[in-house]
């Protein structure tokens, strides 16, 4: 447990950080998954494969076919 010393000090960072303009806080885990994007990494891949693949796909099939 922090002493009351630590506490003082950190309640005091916590005021002039807020005073500042910063935002004292951590982002909350809502905050943090509203930035997320919606697609996952792996799902992106995959799309990109399907729509970019296809058009290679599609070119070598008319180049050497």
């Amino acid at each position: 447990m922090p002493t009351e010393f630590e506490m003082r000090r950190r309640n005091e960072k916590f005021q002039n950080d807020a005073r500042s303009g910063k935002k004292p806080t951590h982002l909350s885990r809502q905050e943090k998954l509203a930035k997320r994007s919606p697609v996952g990494l792996a799902a992106l891949g995959v799309i990109v494969f399907v729509v970019c693949g296809g058009v290679l796909f599609e070119l070598g099939r008319l180049l050497f076919l």
